[in-house]
Formats: C-alpha cells, structure tokens, sequence
C-alpha cells in the first residue's frame, strides 16, 4: 500500500490504499516506516533534498484501520506507542524538508502524519479535527498539541466534544497548516514547492528545520533562540552553499546550490 518514487531530487511517499481511505493498520505502518528509513537514506547520501508526503483517491488518510480490531483485545498502547510514535519521530527527523499534500480525512494518525511534516498544503475540502467522540477514544498522534498550541484549550475542547470537523480553508485561517489552495490544486502547488526546496540550500533548511524544532519543543526563549540561531548560521559558514550564496548575491546571479556541507 505504500509507494515511494524518486525524481529530480524529491521522494515522493504515496498511501496507496484509496478503497479504505488510506486508513493504516501495523503492517501499513510497518511499509511506511520502511519507505521513511528508505528516504532517510537518500537524503544523507544527498540523491533527495525534499519529500512529498500525499494519499491516493478521496482521503489523506481517515487514521487508524480498525477493521477487524477487537475491542476486547485491542493493543493499543502497542499500535500508538511502539509503532506511530517512533514513525513520527523519523518522520519529522529526516534531514530534509518534507511536504504533505492534505485531502479528504486528515483524521487520527492521518492527522499525526501532518503534524510530521514540515510543511502542509491543504485542500480547501479537507477535513480535520477530532472524530473520536462517537467511538469512546481519545485524540492521538500528537492532536492535543497541535490543538492547544494553536487553537486554545477552549476551542480544542470545543472541537472534541463535537466531533466538528475543520474544512482546510479554517483550518489554515485558524494557523494549523501551511497554505489552502482549492483540490484540484493543491497536489501541484505541493510539488512545485517541493522541486523548490530540491534546489535550494538544504544544509540551511535543516539548519532551520532543527531550530524550529527546538522552539517547539524545549520553549527556548528570544535570547536563548538566538544563541542558538547564532551557532547555526556559524556553522552554515563553513558550506559550499553558504559560500555560493553570497557569491550570487555579490555579482548578482542566481545561485546555484548543490544541498551539500
């Protein structure tokens, strides 16, 4: 069910599960782990410099494949913690810049795929939010995060006690994601933006990547963000891409990047 392709510098990770929403049971998990460790591969040996995240047919991914699942039995302290975690953490440490195209069900870990991701283009038909009010379960892959950060505890609250779904146009009003454009769009605006990102200084997206990273997580502060922003740049000092930019910008050319220290 899931596919990877490499062209012009961009892995492109595809769900390929149309006929249940991409939804993802452990073995799909498994595949898309596989396909990440797969990327990261590619990356540090430089052959990409971008990723796009996307799902065939009517949905992104609708979450977690129930199908089958005993409730009785259902492992799912196993399923959350030793299989999707771990998958968003590689997710979100690949050096590279990755993008997610957001159609349809962007629910569950669907949703957690998302939060993954460096940048998210939304359909404006997407769907977000938290649809486990009717199933006795709680949001997961990361959602209460996201929602707080973002929304507020009140409307967080709100959006999980309804089970309200979010269309992408609100759901990038509201500061969730990246940009909206309309479906018939979004696929092409995301791999443009990513054959952007190919040609680009990665070694300085990453560095960003890593900064923004620590800001979400350990709460840096202005004058302790800055520090650290002062050693990146430092150490950006000393790519070839760094040296081609400025050379670009002194005699006034495009610069020509090769993603590498």
């Amino acid at each position: 069910m899931i596919e990877l392709s490499t062209m012009d510098g961009v892995a492109e990770i595809v769900l390929n599960a149309p006929e249940k929403l991409n939804s993802l049971d452990a073995a799909a998990l498994g595949e898309l782990s596989a396909a990440y460790a797969e990327a990261e591969r590619l990356a540090g040996s430089g052959d990409i410099r971008a990723l796009v995240l996307r799902g065939e047919g009517r949905a992104f991914c609708a979450g977690r494949d129930i199908s089958g699942v005993d409730p009785r039995e259902d492992d799912v302290q196993g399923y959350l913690g030793g299989l999707v975690e771990p998958l968003l953490q590689r997710m979100a440490a690949i050096p590279v810049p990755t993008f997610a195209v957001a159609h349809g069900a962007c629910l569950g870990v669907g949703l957690g795929l998302l939060i993954a991701s460096d940048i998210v283009y939304v359909a404006d038909t997407a769907k977000i939010g938290s649809p486990f009010a009717n199933l006795g379960a709680t949001l997961d892959s990361g959602g209460h995060a996201l929602f707080v950060e973002r929304l507020g505890a009140h409307r967080t609250m709100d959006l999980i006690v309804s089970g309200r779904l979010m269309t992408g146009a609100e759901a990038v009003a509201a500061g969730l994601f990246s940009q909206v454009f309309p479906a018939d769009e979004v696929l092409d605006a995301t791999r443009s933006a990513a054959a952007r990102a190919a040609q680009g200084a990665t070694q300085a997206f990453v560095a960003s990547k890593r900064l923004v990273a620590s800001l979400r997580d350990q709460r840096l502060g202005l004058w302790a963000s800055m520090v650290e922003e002062n050693r990146a740049q430092a150490a950006l000092c000393d790519t070839a891409d760094y040296r081609e930019g400025f050379a670009a910008f002194q005699e006034k050319r495009k610069p020509e990047f090769t993603g590498r220290g």
